[in-house]
């Protein structure tokens, strides 16, 4: 009769069994049932909601972009970035829209030198799109929590349907106006914020206009 293993031992065996068994249960089937389910049903969400013009990646619906004239100098990163009056125009991002760093600048609305940033925005914005400073929309001259955000709002967007009628001359402010409400997104589950206007996907639009 063989002499059972001492009680420490069958631990042991019990605790790397447990292991063995997780291991390939949530390490490795699990992952496995997800991703191929979520690339099954939700294929453009698990693949970072990529939007694509003429068959290129041009960005993601998730993140929001820059849309800036090309710089004079590519290779000096002081050079200010100066916005394409041809695109509609995001919210400001505190980290250039950079999806690797997300996050606000975690000034205060007591700070001196976010009143004066925001007023030097406004007056920036009403010039660039020809309107009076106190008509200039909030999203227009502050940033979102993540920096990220690829929405403006509904004003935001028409403020700037002119300009963009005028310096691309090939597109109606009627025409503009049609795709700002087709890319309009009602609040979250439908009562939960604002609309906004997902640049991305209207930029991606108006390229399209001939």
């Amino acid at each position: 009769m063989s002499k059972p293993l001492p009680t420490a031992v069958r631990t042991y065996f019990t605790a790397l069994r447990a292991l063995l068994v997780l291991t390939v249960l949530l390490g490795i089937a699990y992952p496995l049932l997800v991703t191929g389910v979520a690339q099954a049903v939700f294929t453009d969400q698990a693949n970072g909601s990529i939007v694509k013009a003429d068959g290129k990646e041009i960005g993601s619906s998730l993140l929001g972009q820059s849309y800036d004239l090309p710089k004079k100098n590519p290779d000096d990163a002081d050079e200010a970035a100066v916005p394409d009056p041809q695109w509609f125009q995001p919210r400001p991002s505190a980290n250039g829209y950079d999806p690797k760093v997300s996050g606000a600048s975690n000034l205060g609305p007591n700070s001196e030198d976010l009143t004066t940033t925001i007023e030097d925005r406004r007056k920036a914005v009403a010039a660039f799109d020809g309107v009076d400073p106190a008509s200039v929309p909030v999203d227009a001259v502050t940033a979102s929590g993540s920096s990220l955000d690829p929405h403006i709002s509904v004003a935001y967007a028409k403020e700037q349907v002119d300009r963009i009628a005028k310096t691309r001359g090939n597109v109606s402010p009627e025409q503009l106006n049609k795709l700002v409400e087709k890319y309009t997104d009602g609040p979250s589950l439908g009562f939960l914020g604002q609309e906004g206007v997902n640049v991305v996907l209207l930029n991606k639009a108006l390229s399209e206009q001939k």
